[in-house]
């Protein structure tokens, strides 16, 4: 990945500064990409603006829309990843995870597009921390040799097991519902696509066995699990190392979760829209019943953010909202060196209006990504 050079000093003077113990006015100086308790560099006015903690989004899907805008249109990586970053900035996102499939469903999803986003990604030179979870199909279990070789080249720290197959169509001998939408999408004709799906269905006990062994060969990688249904669901899943909950199904599961210790992540646009798009639990009420440790954007970015100040209306203290957008993941990734506003930490930070919650200035690693007025002015008058 290309190196980039370090930003110059500067400091902010004047914000409402979040800590874990609230709003406090005060400065935050910025040097070599870092927060530091002595003014630096050029004076910029951030009065009426909150400094909160860059946030950190361990699931955002909505990637997927600038790397596939239509079947063959974008033919350079860097145009969609730079359309991605400009996204992800614009919200204050200054660590996300592109959650990419290696699953038999192809296409987007298929082990070729896993390759190539990876050493895409590699190359390209983000100003933010933007990295890869693999969400592994299970019942690519022919496939673990390859997909161990690709975990290792690129340094992928996440891992998510999903399985996708229709197993209660499939066992009773039926057709699968969508079967001809996906077997175009995997450039399979219906029958061929059909016969994968009956093969991988019978091969599941070897699958299960197979995954066991490649997740024990990773010592330190963060293992998780998605939309487990039911409380024997994340049992398993924590049996194979998956101690992170992505969007349990039921409260009953969430329960089970959090009676084990396991990290549980909810949807923000669950949040913002007051339930789930998708027969889920309410998150809300997950919140507030203290069964949830992070908030990802899922398929929204914009969401993170609102999800937030959300919460901070319904009477949640902004530090403790915003903590699952920032601290919570920060910490649950072993990423000690950001989610809060602190010496020594990175500086990635988020400029917020204080009156209109606006979203108008982005740092990450002490670099502006994105500006808008009236910050802008600002900065040229520094």
């Amino acid at each position: 990945m290309p190196v980039l050079p370090s930003p110059p000093p500067f400091t902010l003077v004047n914000a409402r500064v979040l800590s874990p113990d609230g709003l406090t006015s005060g400065d935050v100086a910025i040097v070599d990409g870092r927060i530091t308790d002595s003014c630096a560099g050029r004076r910029v006015d951030a009065l009426g603006l909150m400094v909160l903690p860059g946030m950190v989004d361990l699931h955002g899907d909505a990637f997927e829309r600038h790397l596939a805008p239509r079947r063959g249109a974008l033919r350079h990586l860097d145009d969609g990843l730079r359309a991605v970053e400009q996204e992800l900035a614009a919200n204050g996102i200054t660590t996300a995870y592109l959650p990419q499939f290696w699953s038999w469903q192809g296409g987007m999803r298929g082990p070729d597009f896993a390759r190539w986003l990876c050493v895409g990604l590699g190359k390209y030179g983000a100003s933010l921390d933007i990295r890869v979870q693999l969400r592994l199909d299970v019942a690519c279990h022919a496939d673990f040799d390859d997909v161990r070789a690709l975990i290792v080249e690129h340094g992928i720290d996440y891992l998510v097991l999903n399985d996708h197959l229709p197993h209660d169509a499939l066992a009773a001998g039926k057709r699968p519902p969508r079967l001809d939408g996906q077997a175009i999408r995997a450039n399979r004709s219906p029958t061929e696509h059909l016969s994968l799906m009956r093969e991988l269905h019978d091969a599941m006990p070897q699958a299960w066995v197979r995954v066991a062994d490649l997740l024990a060969s990773f010592s330190d990688m963060r293992i998780g699990s998605h939309d487990d249904a039911t409380p024997q669901e994340r049992t398993e899943m924590r049996r194979l190392g998956a101690g992170i909950a992505e969007f349990p199904m039921t409260e009953e599961t969430l329960q089970s979760a959090r009676k084990a210790g396991d990290f549980i992540i909810l949807g923000a646009p669950n949040v913002v829209r007051g339930r789930s798009h998708d027969r889920g639990v309410p998150a809300r009420a997950m919140i507030e019943a203290g069964l949830c440790d992070a908030l990802a954007s899922d398929y929204h970015y914009p969401s993170l953010h609102h999800a937030a100040f959300t919460l901070k209306a319904g009477g949640m203290p902004l530090a403790d909202a915003w903590a699952l957008v920032s601290r919570s993941p920060a910490m649950m990734m072993g990423m000690d060196d950001r989610g809060v506003i602190a010496q020594g930490k990175r500086a990635d930070l988020v400029l917020v209006e204080e009156g209109s919650r606006r979203l108008v200035g982005t740092i990450a690693a002490g670099r502006l990504v994105y500006v808008t007025e009236p910050l802008t002015m600002r900065l040229l008058a520094a």
